[in-house]
């Protein structure tokens, strides 16, 4: 195997879920060049992977966002001819909608594998696939596409999730001051993934009386407002300016602490090894959880959010820190308002 060419387009936690990959098919074939196609507003993360080779990263998004411009097409074309400019051994597309499908079928090469139709987000991407991945069974979404891809390339998976990702340094050293940051990704892409407000207060409260300097990330105007109100309740809460996709991956990386949403930072922090807890309202947890012993948890579940207690247990497994060290005024207040989310 000379040369593999490795499809997953978006979004940022499906570039985290599938470092584990790449690490498998470094080690499989240590001789192999790896190229990923990823969309270029997600490329940062296959840009910073261990073991890829190139980057493929076509402004799809973008086209789409912009009214389908001439100048982001041009982006578009530039990307295919990039593609078809080197011979593949084999092709594998761990996405599995129409557009990665286009992409599989673009590239140069005489196998190229993928998902059968009913396990496709757009089952007619089928047409583009010489040969199917075989069943993958009750997995994670993470270990689903380890399985599937050593099934059909015929290797041998160790069991270790390794993510082997190295972000760039920012140009001025982070958190200088000895204050352990702890970040709160809050915001999510939908209403009802949300977790209450008032939740996150009482778990900004807890941080701040432990001696952590709590920090408050957003991405629109309304998570801005969002993290405004979270920080006018938590002691010496800093909202971060708006920030690019490697400005905010570095400061997850310099960060203590990282409690969030069912969302790619979060899911990065993990990858990078920080001590993380993930929340789930309405997504899987069995999927898309991440847990490692001593570093990162996931809690609550699809239509089981988590109460403040769970949080804050969990944020002592993975900081080593007794969960009974919540501030009895933060104890007291969780208790005033029952202190859980019902399911």
């Amino acid at each position: 195997m000379k040369r593999i060419l490795l499809i997953k387009i978006t979004s940022l936690g499906d570039m985290v879920h599938t470092l584990p990959l790449v690490s498998d098919l470094r080690r499989a074939y240590p001789g192999a060049a790896i190229d990923w196609v990823a969309d270029a507003s997600c490329a940062d993360i296959p840009s910073w992977t261990v073991g890829v080779d190139r980057v493929i990263a076509p402004p799809l998004r973008q086209f789409k966002k912009n009214g389908k411009q001439w100048k982001d097409l041009r982006g578009i074309l530039r990307a295919v001819r990039e593609l078809r400019r080197e011979k593949y051994d084999v092709v594998v597309d761990v996405h599995g909608v129409y557009k990665s499908a286009i992409v599989a079928r673009l590239a140069r090469a005489p196998r190229r594998f993928g998902y059968a139709a009913e396990f496709l987000g757009e089952a007619k991407a089928v047409f583009a696939y010489t040969d199917i991945f075989g069943p993958h069974g009750d997995a994670t979404c993470r270990h689903k596409m380890r399985l599937v891809v050593a099934n059909a390339l015929g290797y041998e998976i160790e069991p270790p999730e390794v993510c082997d990702l190295r972000v760039p340094a920012p140009a001025t050293p982070l958190n200088t001051d000895g204050v352990p940051r702890a970040m709160l990704f809050h915001a999510t892409s939908a209403e009802i993934k949300k977790w209450p407000q008032a939740s996150w207060i009482q778990v900004g409260q807890a941080l701040a009386a432990r001696g952590y300097r709590v920090q408050l990330p957003w991405g629109s105007a309304r998570e801005h407002e969002e993290s405004q109100a979270l920080a006018a309740a938590i002691p010496d809460a800093e909202v971060l300016p708006r920030m690019s996709i490697t400005e905010c991956a570095q400061r997850v990386d310099a960060a203590a602490l990282v409690v969030g949403m069912d969302t790619g930072f979060v899911h990065l922090a993990d990858a990078l090894g920080k001590p993380t807890v993930m929340l789930f309202t309405a997504t899987s947890c069995a999927h898309f959880g991440v847990q490692r012993p001593g570093q990162s948890v996931s809690i609550g579940d699809n239509g089981a959010p988590p109460s403040v207690d769970a949080v804050m247990a969990a944020i002592g497994q993975v900081t080593q820190s007794p969960a009974a060290a919540t501030p009895p005024s933060v104890q007291a207040a969780g208790q005033a308002s029952s202190g859980r989310v019902s399911a």
